[in-house]
């Protein structure tokens, strides 16, 4: 299952688009023995300001996609609740999976709606560079936990 993380605005070099890089690099090499992968981060502008220039922006990049929106109206899940969602959603045959992020005044509500999933890095306000991070170093938790490596929880 190819997993994406499709964001509003670009990062640049700074030191959250590094640790993203890394952790995608880490899912991709970890991910391949399980039907995970590969895993990639899309970078998209909208032409106009606003959230719907930005879903207009999206929109193209989700097409036979299971989508999980990143929202703060989302349900957090703890580290293995998320692996175990990622299998399953691969065992049930998905092909593709996005986590999307919006810009700076969040998703467009009907882009929000059409998401088949939500999810929240809990009650606190995140900038999107370290939301980017945070998730794809969840992604790559999630493929070592389901790969067998100890997992300091257990």
């Amino acid at each position: 299952m190819r997993v994406t993380i499709l964001a509003v605005g670009r990062l640049a070099r700074t030191p959250e688009a590094e640790l993203v890089r890394l952790y995608i690099d880490r899912a991709t090499a970890a991910g391949r023995n399980l039907g995970l992968g590969p895993f990639e981060v899309i970078e998209v502008e909208g032409r106009k300001p606003g959230k719907a220039a930005e879903a207009e922006a999206l929109k193209p990049h989700l097409k036979d996609a299971h989508i999980i929106a990143c929202d703060e109206r989302g349900q957090a899940r703890a580290s293995r609740a998320f692996a175990q969602e990622l299998a399953a959603l691969r065992d049930g045959g998905a092909r593709r999976l996005v986590f999307l992020i919006g810009g700076a005044d969040g998703l467009d509500p009907d882009l929000r709606e059409a998401a088949q999933g939500r999810l929240a890095f809990g009650p606190q306000t995140w900038p999107h560079a370290l939301a980017r991070a945070m998730l794809a170093e969840q992604l790559y938790r999630a493929v070592t936990i389901l790969g067998g490596s100890p997992y300091h929880r257990d």
